[in-house]
């Protein structure tokens, strides 16, 4: 059974250059990168290549960049950097949407808890973010705000150039985890106008357990982890170079081929899209359909089943009812209940998402099965 990835958004395959890219370092060149003989410098150099690499692609400096474990790690070091650089006897503010991915909502929650004010704002019912609720969020002691630049669930962008523009005139920093928008969209830091971005490896075609933090110059943020000098202090431990040079080589072909995965991808989506809504018909309804997309992601809720029974059915199909890092035990996930997608509605959700290597006989056949098994389970 030839399987049908459509899953993207959850994580990625492992690009083949990036894997060749890899090989010499989980063998060959295992120096310590903070060593001074020439198996060291091999490795040393390798993480500066690749620090370039991933700058490049965000239209940073190379110094901006940090290297971290995970998008995840890379959110918490955003999170509790900031707030953490401002002693709790003096107060300090956060504000966050009230449909961010796990790895933002509960660092935010775990400050809330050491006594930092928290604030979280709604989205509207295509799932965008309005600035102006952003702004009416924001107070004398806010120090930080975090907003997504695509949400992972249902793909909708946000207006982070504008909310940039409020932040900074109220001299309020601004981070925004672009983890599921890299790769798929531009997300050049300087047009975003954004103090810190987080960028995760594995939805960029490089393994899991790599990520980056784009830190402004200039910015100060305390320390996630303690210890020698790494990352330029705010990252301790010895640096793991096989997964740093594969970030950046993933880096590098999300960079050469951005226009033209982009609109790969919009087509493609496009076509299922077509495909599906001629086969079931208009009460074949799609998540945030009239605000800036992700041109890979599809949200789309199934008219009369149950969105995990229906992929039960189609097993050479791999896709998802929502985010996978929510829980599957949740009949309406916090993004849908945000935009105001009733359970009922919600039941019948999937998540088609597709990328560079999806190719169009796979949407069609996708399209295809979806539609029998949908048409099978009909009352």
């Amino acid at each position: 059974m030839q399987k049908i990835y459509l899953d993207y958004n959850a994580t990625t395959p492992i690009a083949p250059s990036v894997v060749e890219a890899m090989q010499p370092f989980l063998s060959t060149h295992y120096g310590n990168p903070s060593s001074s003989h020439s198996l060291g410098r091999v490795c040393h150099e390798a993480i500066v290549d690749a620090r370039e690499k991933v700058a490049a692609l965000l239209g940073a400096t190379p110094n901006e960049i940090v290297f971290t474990s995970s998008g995840t790690e890379s959110n918490n070091l955003a999170l509790k950097g900031v707030m953490m650089q401002q002693p709790l006897d003096m107060g300090g503010h956060l504000v966050i949407s009230g449909f961010e991915h796990p790895a933002i909502e509960e660092p935010a929650r775990y400050l809330q808890r050491l006594g930092y004010g928290l604030s979280m704002v709604p989205c509207s019912d295509e799932g965008e973010v309005q600035p102006e609720a952003v702004e009416a969020a924001i107070r004398d002691d806010t120090l930080l705000v975090s907003i997504m630049h695509a949400n992972n669930e249902i793909g909708t962008l946000q207006p982070i150039r504008r909310i940039a523009e409020i932040c900074k005139s109220h001299e309020v920093l601004l981070h925004t985890d672009a983890s599921q928008s890299i790769g798929k969209t531009r997300a050049f830091v300087d047009e975003l106008a954004v103090d810190l971005l987080t960028l995760a490896g594995h939805k960029l075609y490089a393994p899991k357990g790599i990520g980056a933090l784009f830190v402004r110059e200039g910015i100060a943020l305390e320390p996630f982890m303690h210890g020698a000098g790494h990352e330029a202090g705010l990252r301790a431990g010895t640096e793991n170079v096989p997964y740093i040079v594969a970030l950046g080589e993933a880096a590098k072909l999300a960079f050469n081929g951005m226009d033209e995965n982009t609109d790969r991808m919009a087509m493609l989506r496009d076509r299922l899209l077509g495909q599906l809504s001629a086969g079931i018909g208009n009460k074949l309804t799609i998540n945030g359909q009239h605000a800036p997309r992700l041109p890979n992601t599809l949200s789309i809720n199934f008219p009369g089943v149950n969105g995990a029974e229906l992929l039960s059915r189609v097993p050479e199909i791999c896709a998802s009812t929502g985010s996978a890092c929510h829980s599957s035990s949740d009949a309406r996930s916090a993004t849908l209940a945000a935009i105001g997608v009733n359970s009922q509605t919600a039941q019948g959700t999937v998540r088609l998402s597709v990328g560079w290597y999806t190719s169009e006989d796979d949407v069609d056949r996708a399209a295809s099965l979806l539609i029998g098994a949908w048409e099978a389970m009909r009352p």
